[in-house]
């Protein structure tokens, strides 16, 4: 699993922070502490978190937080451009912090999904009758597989 966000740094945090916060400026949005909070624990882990273990964590900081709060602000993170929802089929919605061009691959036993980055599908054609009708704003790739962990039990 690649753990890029988990070793983040201080210095690397609080400038992902303070884009975060001219980018809530830039959208209209109050910057409060809970939706820091909510976004820092976001970019802190690479376990493409629910909004209930987002939940959690946040409590600790804030125990009076709602839930509904944390998942009105990743929805919120989302249509920003501060996260990405992972698109999945049938689980629980899972949000990603990273921003930076990369895929998933999705375990179907373990439901862990982890980051990669192959630059191939940074540049995927689109068929013409995608293209020339459509205004693509995002391409995602989503695998699914069984991870090596699942594979070595």
């Amino acid at each position: 699993m690649n753990n890029k966000n988990a070793k983040m740094s201080r210095v690397e945090i609080d400038k992902k922070i303070r884009w975060f916060t001219d980018l809530c400026r830039k959208n209209g949005l109050r910057v409060t502490p809970q939706r820091i909070e909510i976004y820092k624990e976001l970019i802190k882990t690479d376990e493409h978190p629910s909004a209930e273990i987002l939940y959690e964590k946040v409590r600790k900081t804030y125990p009076n937080i709602s839930f509904d709060t944390v998942n009105r602000t990743l929805l919120t993170l989302s249509e920003i451009g501060a996260a990405h929802i992972v698109e999945g089929s049938g689980d629980v919605r899972r949000f990603d912090g990273g921003t930076e061009k990369h895929q998933h691959f999705k375990c179907i036993k373990c439901k862990r999904i982890v980051d990669y980055h192959h630059k191939p599908f940074d540049v995927i054609r689109l068929p013409a009758s995608i293209d020339n009708k459509f205004t693509v704003l995002r391409k995602s790739i989503y695998i699914e597989g069984i991870c090596d962990l699942c594979e070595k039990k």
